[in-house]
């Protein structure tokens, strides 16, 4: 079980090194983990998300001992993908059944997760608020450790100035050692003086008094402030307590998934092989996918293509059909023409034949007529003589 463990650590240190991470397996520890599509938010457009991830990745809360800071961050092989310190201040908003997202001002960015399940991003949710509360209460103890720390340093450089060298100043207050003082009701009498010193023995009664009303006030003041710390860490103790129970309860769980991963650590080359072969099937179904998408875009460049050429084609296709419409329109013109033509030929063909028959005539007619003239001729001739 600790060789496994330790491969485990040694694999999740060689991981985070690659990635850019920095981490130390003594102080910084993985507390849940759960796999997701990891987003970032567009640095440009700041509306539209970016996939980080081609597939799901395994995303980890991480508890730094020493800083006492909570960390999330995802790998995708040897690259961060993620690495988000958690802070009183953040917020993780569910926006869907299965997506939320959380900013981090200090990567100036928007991470986004989308889950398999509802029940793993209410789980992923419930951790983050638990965490943010956790850092909540780790800030303000340091805060407190530091007020604490000045205080009482303030407290007794304001004594030694205003207070005169009494056992408590040297020694150390009832307060200080953690138990409440006696505060003196009176200040003790002084030894009796000689007549002639009666004036200074006043004058050292009162300010003595006005000594004890300071120290009075002091005590009040940080038995007061004891007090509201008390009460506050005992409220502490209560949450820490609850805290604890919730990491003892995931403890436990973690140590049954080492014990499962133990349990399966004999199949772990066959789950290799089965990982290399089902990655190299996705980059192989990946680049089938990439071919089958260039040979749509061709295909449907062709379609297009070929709808221009239909398009062309049946518009050819009426100017065809009013072609032949126009040739045998003037097909038929051309056939009346000719019969016209055929009619006038032989009107003509008659009218020559009447134009001969006629001169024929006018012939026999002018030769007649000849005739007449040259016996009238002859008659004029022969009546003169």
């Amino acid at each position: 079980m600790n060789g496994m463990r330790g491969e485990i650590r040694d694999n999740t240190n060689r991981r985070l090194k690659k990635g850019g991470v920095r981490w130390s397996e003594k102080r910084e520890q993985p507390i849940f983990s759960t796999r997701a599509h990891v987003f970032q938010i567009d640095p440009t457009t700041k509306k539209n998300w970016v996939p980080t991830s081609k597939h799901a990745v395994t995303v980890s809360y991480f508890y730094d001992s020493t800083r006492n800071v909570y960390r999330i961050i995802s790998l995708d092989g040897s690259k961060a993908i993620i690495n988000s310190t958690i802070t009183p201040n953040m917020t993780f908003t569910k926006t869907s059944q299965k997506f939320g997202q959380w900013a981090d001002s200090r990567a100036n960015t928007v991470y986004g997760l989308g889950f398999s399940s509802e029940n793993h991003l209410l789980k992923f949710a419930e951790k983050f608020a638990e965490f943010k509360e956790a850092a909540r209460l780790a800030k303000e103890k340091s805060q407190e450790k530091m007020e604490l720390t000045s205080t009482p340093s303030q407290e007794s450089a304001t004594g030694d100035l205003q207070s005169p060298l009494t056992p408590e100043s040297i020694n150390g207050t009832d307060d200080e050692r953690g138990t409440t003082p006696e505060i003196p009701q009176h200040p003790p009498e002084p030894r009796p003086e000689p007549s002639q010193n009666q004036l200074p023995f006043s004058h050292s009664s009162s300010s003595i008094n006005k000594h004890w009303e300071a120290e009075l006030a002091a005590l009040k003041g940080n038995n007061a402030k004891l007090t509201a710390a008390l009460l506050e860490s005992t409220a502490n103790v209560k949450q820490w307590k609850q805290q604890l129970a919730a990491y003892q309860e995931e403890a436990e769980r973690l140590h049954k998934r080492v014990t499962e991963l133990e349990c399966v650590s004999g199949q772990t080359p066959v789950i290799k092989s089965q990982k290399t072969e089902l990655n190299q099937t996705i980059e192989e179904l990946e680049s089938a996918l990439k071919a089958k998408e260039e040979e749509l875009e061709r295909l449907k460049e062709e379609v297009e293509s070929a709808n221009e050429f239909q398009t062309q084609k049946e518009s050819l296709t009426q100017k065809l059909q009013e072609t032949e419409e126009r040739n045998q329109t003037l097909e038929a013109q051309l056939g009346e023409l000719e019969l016209r033509l055929e009619g006038s030929q032989l009107e003509s063909e008659a009218f020559r034949k009447s134009l001969r028959s006629l001169l024929e005539l006018l012939d026999g007619k002018i030769f007649e007529l000849t005739e007449l003239r040259d016996s009238l001729a002859r008659l004029i001739e022969d009546s003169s003589s």
